[in-house]
């Protein structure tokens, strides 16, 4: 049986973030050695996993 390889499939999307938002997320992108793409993914994922949802009174 030959190597097989899977291919990840991904899509471009633009978003409007707020400047000091993305100043503080370049930061510790820099300082963890990951790119802000990767950094987008870990923590939407994150945010994802830990999604309320929504039936608690406000």
């Amino acid at each position: 049986m030959g190597l097989r390889i899977e291919r990840e499939e991904f899509v471009n999307k633009t978003f409007r973030l707020n400047v000091k938002l993305v100043r503080e997320v370049e930061v510790v992108c820099t300082q963890q050695n990951i790119s802000m793409n990767r950094f987008v993914d870990i923590a939407l994922r994150y945010a994802l996993e830990h999604l309320e949802d929504g039936t608690e009174e406000q």
